[in-house]
């Protein structure tokens, strides 16, 4: 596999595309690392909108002081996951922002890139949520030209960092177990229980 196409954003479950990406059977030549900028944030707003709609409203935001925080966001997200997938420099990482259609973007960019693999992360929307706002993983999976590769987060990852909460936990109930175990120790001792 020469080049594939990772679609990233800033959600728990793209994550798993790394995950999935590092365990893949052959590693390909070449990453393209793919964010797509959501115009109206969390809105339903831009996924009514035409193409007419969308271009005017891209025309609007350019040099906006909202627009570059959505770049400067995306910039950041795009550099986490292409950190995490350099792979001691043995893959070329390409990264690109668009704006948009998150599923349409992602179908048109693995075209105009000739990307022989997608992945992408699954959302975990459910219910009256997942009805209304739809699923990019299922859109694009159903119109893309290439396999796509849907990763879920699996369910206990062990590359997942202990916090100082988590050390500082396992180390007091450690110890509260040792002092148990030692005053338990003197009380039977001083009863006689260790007597033959």
């Amino acid at each position: 596999m020469k080049k594939i196409l990772i679609a990233v954003d800033d959600t728990k479950s793209s994550k798993a595309v790394l995950y999935t990406f590092h365990n893949l059977v052959k590693r390909p030549e070449a990453v393209v690392l793919l964010h797509v900028e959501k115009l109206e944030g969390k809105s339903l707003m831009i996924d009514m909108l035409g193409e007419a709609e969308l271009s005017t409203l891209k025309e609007s935001l350019k040099g906006t002081e909202y627009k570059k925080e959505l770049d400067m966001r995306a910039e950041k997200i795009l550099d986490f996951y292409k950190k995490e997938l350099m792979d001691n420099g043995r893959i070329r990482v390409k990264t690109m922002i668009r704006d948009g259609h998150p599923a349409d973007e992602i179908l048109r960019v693995a075209e105009d890139e000739g990307a022989e693999l997608i992945i992408l992360g699954y959302s975990e929307k459910k219910g009256l949520n997942r009805l209304i706002t739809g699923s990019v993983a299922r859109d694009v999976d159903k119109k893309s030209k290439v396999p796509v590769l849907v990763a879920k987060k699996p369910a206990m990852m062990c590359e997942e960092a202990y916090t100082w909460r988590d050390a500082y936990y396992a180390v007091s109930l450690f110890t509260v177990v040792a002092l148990v175990m030692f005053i338990l120790g003197v009380v039977l001792e001083k009863n006689g229980a260790f007597l033959p």
